[in-house]
Order: structure tokens, then sequence, then C-alpha cells
């Protein structure tokens, strides 16, 4: 590697451009022991045998130590200077004279009466990896170090007086040690490889690592020079500072160390004590983190990957499975790391701070500079968290998911995903060939949640989530919080970012003027994929809001829209719940739908399911590998009709997932109402169990406390953040307050659930009931049609003929009515009318508005060649679509039809008994009391001067709408003057005026 320019690699705290002093040669150092006035006298002061060094290195302070370092520190000042030379690790130059140094050991051989010195940075002295400043050994650890007792040198034991022939020995080995080379860095290296732990990897000639093992250094300059014993191997510990300050040589206690630690200093210096040292550490990753991240297991990964300050310097550490080598770039410093196999590469380097730098990562064939995963803050901050655990984060979508996003300066995509179960959680996708080995994300404290940005990674990359379950198995899984996915069937999650400008800023201004149950609102309900099979989101945007617009409609509702892994559940079974299906286009193409029926003045709701999820393994199923989404009891996570899984609406971060999710599509995609599917099981414990399959709640009761705390805070939630939005619930049951606001309580003692509509179900069914007799059979259940009036103000209803009513056998609109092909378009023509006419809102599922004669398909969707001029029943589906226009058109200019759905002061009866006839008649009003008179006629033959009693304030009435009329197929039989009331009372009425009423057909009639 390149080390930093004017720097060393021994000296990481060092500063540019500072002097280096030299190691002297072992000449010099030779011949200064030839000079030495006593060599023989002071040699034999300073050494003691190596076996009697051992055995008294148990002894951990001694009193003779003391004595000579005082003894030392009163003489020459010569002697003063010449023991801090020679204890600074051996750095006093070859410029020192001989005769200095032959003084300074004579004045020490006179007046001590044990020397004990230490060798200078021996072999042996990084093969223990020193760390203690005052402790000692003998001159003669220097051979000893070679012999198998070199062990025992690592202990600090005082020197003994010894007799005349050990003193000799002793002399003579002193003197060979001085007068031979130090032994190589490589012996040393390997000497001490066999002491300590595996060898740490630099890239940087002479780094600190002191209480490790030595470096395997690529070494870029300053190539080893022959040494004494007291120079440092390369890659061998230093001192933290560059020099040791002079110090006096005054009381400083031999201190017990760890084994293998021994001073530094020239043979025959006084002792002094030096600075506290720098532990250098290893770079290379430890075996459990190693262990842990190649499992996929770890929970801090930038604990341990990217750099990170240590004694010593930077370590970089990175882990690039199948990466032939790995370099850090700062600057003008590349750094080559070393592999220490199976994916990770380390380095030390002798740097003040961590730098800005890149990795450039070579790869068989190719080579890849790229910003390093590991060195970047978390993208998600403590509030966030927060908001995620106490479950109101209300935009969750921006925390959660796939971002692309530019992060401290880089670009990305920044990746976080909630699974507190999991042991770990990595990425993988197309960027990385699904392997996440190397892209392991990191646990953000006890939130359960998991983040990683990946630099360079974009939009449209394919990826999915690799969790370690709590067994240690693994599971690959949607991203919960996918904005986009592949097309079914495949099951990835894209990366995607929206860049669409919306033109509908006129329409989001004025749809908050007046709330949904006061404004007309008639609904065409569409399966956007079998509509016009094969058309995307834009193909659809071209055609769809043209045909909606001349039909009259205020409102479309599309069938669910997030994405469903199987076509055939209609959307019913959600996995992607923040996604748009990917079988028509983009979420960008979407919003482009969206945007054109909103500038066509057409407003769009969506069906919405947050009861229930399926079971796929990829999916939110056991997520983590255990119970997540999911009720943790089965029994209230089995959904028993559809085979799928219940949400858990008591847990907090799955209650935020689903009103997070409604907020979403209404900001994100400009929906202005939520149709939420089977509510119903959802308000219900026992809803579809049996006894001993369900339990009661806290109270004992049969409802469902957590969902319906979830639907409050749902509806309250969107209708404060989104203004002009409506949430319309499909409940089929007499739940109280189900459109009721949530702070009201009624009689049962619940706050209303807040919706804004409901479906009226019992409508519905016996409407469809009653129109499916014969009419001579009708007679006998007139009571279904009245039946609806006695609870039409308990909610704000919408009257639905939904796609539930035209498949599985339940036969189409127009083939549900009894009677010949005459009879049943006639039927048809009837029910619309009056359904219109009734109290709330009105919802016609797509081909009903033709009479289609067979059952939706999914397959092909409505019959559109019934329209086809070519066909020779084409007028009779004509007439009706053309009297669905109408019906529409009269009934947005009537305000009597939709002001007051909701109050009954906008309803009076006329007639509600003539059963035998088989007619219906009421009035409608508007705030200021303009009537209108809707009269139904289900019988199949005409009655001349049917009387009705009518208000006597009006003057004349004359027909707005006949379902009878020629053009839309029917016998043409009407009323075509103005007809005026007379003074006769009637039906309890001041006034009463006499009509022909036309066959199976309904009347509307309004002031002249």
């Amino acid at each position: 590697m390149t080390p930093r320019p004017e720097s060393s690699g021994s000296r990481p705290k060092g500063t540019a451009g500072e002097k280096i002093p030299e190691q002297p040669t072992a000449a010099q150092q030779k011949s200064a022991t030839k000079k030495t006035a006593v060599p023989r006298q002071a040699a034999a002061k300073k050494a003691a045998p190596a076996k009697a060094t051992a055995k008294k290195a148990a002894a951990a302070k001694t009193t003779v130590g003391k004595t000579v370092a005082k003894k030392a520190a009163t003489k020459k000042a010569a002697a003063e200077k010449t023991a801090v030379e020679q204890s600074a690790a051996g750095t006093a130059t070859a410029k020192k004279t001989a005769g200095k140094k032959s003084a300074a050991k004579k004045s020490a051989a006179k007046k001590a009466t044990t020397v004990r010195a230490t060798a200078a940075k021996t072999t042996a002295v990084k093969a223990a990896a020193s760390k203690s400043t005052t402790a000692e050994t003998v001159a003669g650890k220097a051979a000893a170090a070679k012999a198998p007792a070199a062990r025992t040198t690592a202990k600090k034991a005082p020197a003994k007086k010894a007799g005349t022939t050990e003193r000799a020995a002793a002399t003579r080995t002193a003197a060979e040690a001085v007068a031979k080379k130090a032994t190589p860095a490589k012996v040393a290296a390997k000497k001490a490889t066999a002491k300590k732990t595996a060898p740490a990897t630099s890239t940087v000639a002479k780094s600190p690592a002191k209480k490790t093992a030595p470096a395997t250094s690529t070494v870029a300059e300053s190539p080893a020079k022959k040494t004494t014993a007291g120079k440092a191997p390369a890659g061998e510990a230093v001192a933290k500072k560059s020099a040791l300050k002079k110090a006096p040589a005054r009381k400083a206690p031999a201190r017990k160390g760890p084994a293998g630690q021994a001073p530094a200093g020239d043979a025959g210096s006084a002792q002094v004590v030096q600075p506290e040292m720098e532990v250098a550490v290893s770079p290379a990753v430890d075996a459990v983190d190693r262990e842990r991240l190649l499992a996929g297991t770890h929970h801090a990964p930038h604990s341990v990957l990217g750099a990170h300050p240590v004694p010593g310097g930077i370590a970089f550490r990175a882990f690039r499975p199948y990466a032939l080598s790995v370099a850090v770039v700062s600057g003008e410093l590349r750094a080559e790391l070393h592999n220490d196999g199976e994916g990770f590469f380390s380095g030390l380097l002798p740097l003040r701070e961590v730098p800005a730098y890149r990795l450039v990562v070579e790869y068989e064939g190719t080579v890849l500079e790229t910003e390093d995963a590991y060195r970047f803050l978390p993208t998600l901050g403590d509030l966030d968290l927060h908001l995620i655990g106490e479950g109101r984060h209300e935009e969750l979508w921006t925390a959660l998911g796939a971002h692309p996003t530019t992060h401290e300066g880089v670009t990305g995509t920044r990746f976080a995903v909630w699974a507190p179960n999991a042991r770990g959680v990595r990425v993988t996708g197309t960027f990385n060939f699904w392997d996440g080995t190397g892209h392991v994300m990191r646990s953000l404290g006890s939130s359960g949640v998991w983040e990683l940005f990946l630099p360079d990674v974009g939009e449209g990359e394919l990826y999915k989530f690799e969790i370690t379950r709590p067994d240690g198995s693994k599971t690959q899984r949607a991203d919960p919080l996918a904005r986009r996915t592949e097309v079914p069937p495949a099951t990835s999650s894209v990366i995607t970012s929206s860049e669409y400008e919306w033109g509908d800023a006129e329409w989001l201004a004025r749809r908050a003027e007046a709330p949904a149950h006061e404004a007309p609102f008639s609904v065409y309900e569409i399966h956007l994929p079998s509509w016009r099979p094969g058309l995307t989101y834009r193909q659809l945007a071209e055609q769809l809001p043209g045909y909606v617009k001349n039909l009259g409609f205020t409102h479309v509702e599309l069938m669910p829209v997030a994405e469903h892994p199987f076509g055939g559940s209609w959307g019913y079974q959600v996995t992607g719940f923040y996604a748009p299906t990917a079988r028509l286009g983009t979420p960008d193409d979407f919003r482009y739908l969206v945007d054109s029926l909103h500038r066509a003045g057409i407003g769009v709701l969506m069906d919405w399911v947050p009861a229930h999820f399926p079971r796929d393994d990829w999916a939110l199923a056991e997520f983590d590998g255990r119970p997540l989404y999911e009720h943790e009891d089965p029994l209230r996570a089995a959904h028993p009709d559809w085979g799928t899984l219940e949400f858990d609406f008591g847990r907090n971060e799955v209650r935020n997932f689903l009103v997070a999710n409604a907020v979403y599509w209404c900001e994100e995609f400009h929906i202005d109402g939520l149709r939420v599917d089977a509510v119903a099981s959802m308000l219900y414990l026992d809803y579809s169990r049996e006894p001993g399959q369900w339990t009661p709640n806290e109270h004992g009761g049969r409802e469902n406390l957590d969902a319906v705390a979830f639907l409050q805070e749902m509806n309250a939630t969107v209708y404060r953040r989104v203004p002009g939005v409506v949430t319309v619930a499909e409940e089929s049951t007499a739940w109280d307050g189900v459109t009721r606001a949530t702070h009201h309580k009624g009689p049962s003692g619940f706050g209303g659930l807040g919706f804004g509509l409901k479906w009226n179900m019992g409508w519905m069914h016996d409407s469809l009931q009653y129109m499916s007799h014969e009419p001579v059979h009708r007679k006998y259940h007139h009571g279904e049609m009245t039946f609806s009036m006695v609870y039409a103000y308990s909610e704000n209803y919408v009257l639905p003929i939904s796609h539930d009513e035209v498949v599985h056998g339940k036969r189409s609109l127009v083939s549900k009515m009894p009677g010949d092909w005459w009879q049943q378009r006639a039927g048809v023509r009837s029910y619309l009318g009056f359904m219109w006419a009734h109290p709330g809102k009105q919802l016609l599922f797509m081909g009903q508005e033709f009479a289609q004669g067979a059952e939706w398909s999914e397959a092909h969707g409505p019959d559109w060649w019934l329209l086809d001029p070519g066909y020779g029943a084409e007028p009779d589906h004509r007439g009706v679509r053309d009297l669905v226009r109408d019906l529409n058109t009269v009934y947005r200019a009537t305000p009597a039809l939709w002001r007051l759905d909701t109050d009954p002061a906008g309803f009076e009866w006329i007639v509600g008994d003539a059963a035998d006839d088989n007619v219906l008649a009421f009035l409608r009003l508007d705030p200021e009391g303009v009537p209108v008179l809707a009269v139904s006629n289900f019988a199949p033959v005409t009655r001349q001067d049917y009387r009705l009693g009518v208000p006597d304030f009006v003057p004349a009435w004359h027909e707005a709408l006949n379902t009878d009329a020629a053009r839309y197929g029917g016998s043409d039989v009407i009323n075509p003057d103005p007809v005026k009331p007379e003074p006769q009372s009637w039906h309890g009425r001041p006034a009463s005026i006499r009509l022909t009423l036309p066959p199976l057909a309904t009347v509307w009639l309004r002031p002249a």
C-alpha cells in the first residue's frame, strides 16, 4: 500500500514534517561497546543468569530496583541524558560519542550494587507485546529470546549479585547480543504469532500493534535496516509519542504487568518512567462477529464494518463476498486491505480521524469503485422510531420501505423494514445478484426496525428482505411497504419514486365544499383489469373518464387496486398494500388515470381491504418467523370463510401499518374515498365461528374491541388529514353507529365508527328478492320494498348493486327479473328508477348499465359486443344505458333527490301499502320543500287514472322521467301533458291527481 505522505507507519500520532530519530546501526553500537572503560564489570552488574531472572519474576516488586533508580538520578547530567536517550527504545543517533556512553556506564557501575537494564525492543519484547513502561529485564534477554527459556524474559525480576564466573558468562552473552544483528522482522513475527492471537492485517509499514500479534504488512517504503537488538521489526507496536521527553530516573517502581511485557531501553541504561504507550489493535473482524455476519444474524454490522478509530489509527473493515481485493481510496491515499478470507478485508491506517473515502473492489473480470455502505449514519431518526413504536406514524410509507435518496451527499437507496422477531435481516436483489450476504441490515434499538443505506442502488431494481427467523431458518419476503411490485405471478418488490406532476388542483379545491351525504353521489363500480381487458392505466385514462362522464356518474369505485397475487380474488387478497397492481402499469401510470378522472369531474373511490391477508409464504404471513401482522391466537388469526389471516388490530405497529395505508392512498394518489371491505368480519369475534371457536372480549361480549378502536382511528385520521374524502363501510349487520362520529356514544356504549357512508346491504337484499318474484306473487312480499324506510335514517346509506350480486350463480341484474325478455328489461328499468329515487346514494356495477345478460367474469369483463350496432338486440341494451344516463342527469339536477338523503324531512310516503296493485309512491323534498313525486308500478299491466294524494301547493305536475319511454325500449305509455291536482283528498292529502301508470315502470314528476 501507499502510506500517507510525510508520515511514518510506526508513528501513527506523529505529524507531517516532524524529524524522526534514526536507529543506531549494529556497527555503531558495537564500537560503543568496545570503547567502554570497564566492559566486563558493567556487563557483570547488568546481567544475571536467565534462569534466575525467570524464577525471580514471580516477586512483584523489589526495593533493589528502587535504590538503583534513586542513585542513578543523583549522578551527573551526562548519565541522566544517556539514560533518557537509551530508554527511548534505542532512538539515540549515531552522532553520540562512544566516550559519553562509556562514562555513563562507568558511573553506573561504581555506584550501583545491582543494575538492571532493558534491551531496547528485542524480539522477545515484540513477542510479548509489552505495554508496561516500568517493567525491567536483563540485557541478556536478547540471547535468551532465541532459547526455549525465552518466555521467562516476559517477567520482571531484579538482577542479583552473582559469582565471578556467572558474571563473566553474562558479560560475554551481553557482548555477543550487542555485536550481533537484530533478529529479522519475519522471525520475530513468527515467534510472536505462536504466543499471541492471529496476526493483524495492515498495509502500513511499522503499523502499531502492541498487544496483538505482529501485523502482516505490505510495505511501500522504509525497508527494514540492519539493527541491533533495539531495532523493532516492521509492523511492531511503537510508542505513542515520537520521542520520549527527558525525565529524571527517580522512584520508578517495577510494576507487575501481564505476561510477556518488558520495558524498552538499551542495555546498561538507568531505569526511567516512560509515558503510557497506545495499544494498537488488530483491524480484522473477530471470530464472533465474523460468524454472525456470515450467518446474517448480526444486529449491528455498522459497529464492525466500515471505518472506526482504534488505538494505533483507523481500522478499515469491508465484507465483500466474492471480491478478489479491496482497497481504500481517500484523496491521494490508496491502501490495499488485507484479504482475511470468506469475503472479509481489513487494514489499519495511521490516520488521526476517519477520512472521506471510497472502496475499490476487484471482482473477477471487473473493478468497481463505490461508497462503503457501512460508513453512513442511520437514515431514520429517533422521532420516526418513537412514532412507529407508538403506532402513530401517519406517514409510515416515508420511513419504511425502499426509497431512492441522497444521504450524506451520496445517492442511493435506503431500506427499512419492521421485523422485531428476526435474528437478522439482509437486503437481496438484482443489485447483488440475489445474494444478500454482504448487505446485512442493522437493528435500530428496540423498535424492531432494520435499516440499511445502499449507495449506487436506484430505481427499477428488484429486491426482497432475507430474514433469519428465531429458529435460524431463512425466508425471503417482499417488502410490506413496497410502493411498486413485479407483475404477478412474480413476487419481488421494485424500488421506485414518483416524478408525477398533478393537474387536478381545481378538483381538490372544490371536493370538500359539501360532505358526501349532502351531495349528489352516484357511483359506477368497475374492475379495472377486466373493464376493457388488456388496457393499461394510461390507456384506460383515454377511455374510462369519457365513458363515465357520458353516463353522468359522479364517482367511480375501483375494485381493489393494491397488488394481489391471484387475479381470481378480484384484488381482495392483498399482498402489496402500498403498491398499485403492476398488471396495468407503474404507480405513476395509476396516478395519471386518477388525474384524468378528476379533470373530467369524476371522483375516485377504491376498495380497501384491511380485514385480512393471504397466507403466501413470501408476503405477510409469519413475516419474521412468528405471528406478526396476524393475531398470535390461531383462533383469532384464521379467517374461517376465506382461508386467510386476520390482522392483529390490537398491536400498535400493525394498526399503524393500516391507518397509514389509508392515508397513503388518499394523499399519494389523490383517492377521494375508501370503501372498506368486510367490516362486519372485523367487528365480531364470533363472525362465521361456532361456539368454542372464539374467545369473548374482556367484557364477556362478542365485539372485537381492537377492531373497533382501529376503525375509529383510521376514520378520524383520514378525515383530519385529507379534507373532502369519504370512507364507506361494507357492513352487513345492525351495528350501531357505523356512520356516527367517533366521539358520540350510542345506546350500545360505543362511540361511532366514524365512516361517512355505509352500504345498505339490507335494502339490496330485500329489494332484489322482491324483484325476483313473479309479479303475481309480489303482493305477498310488498314489505320487502318498504321495510328499508324503517331504518333509512339510522345511517348514511349507499344503495349498492355491486359485483357481489352478479357473480357465482346469482345471475346478472336483468337475468334476476322474471318474465320474457321485454319484461326483464322493463323490470330492470323500473327497479333502477325506484333505486335512484330512494333515499341514499347509488352504486351500480359495470355491465349492468346496459342490461348484460351474463354474469360478470374477471377473465373477459363486460359483454361490450351487446352495444355493437350490428347486433340485432343492440337497441334493447342501448336503451337501458340511455336510461341510466338520464337518471343521473335528472338526479344531479334535482336537489330533492340527494340533499336530504340522511334527513327524514326529505321523504314522505304517498302510498306504501298498495300491495295488491304492486304500486309504491313517495315524495322527495329538498331543504326548501320543493318536491319530486316518484311512482313505481311493479305489475305488468297499465293502470289508467290511478289516483294519488299530493300536496295542494303544487299547481301542476309534469313527467321528469318515465322508464317506459320508447327511447329506453319501453311501451311508451306516458303522461305527456302537465297533470293538475284535483281538490279531492286522497291518501291523507288535501288534493289528488290521476295518472296513467305504465307497466313495470317508474315515473318521476316534479312541479311544472
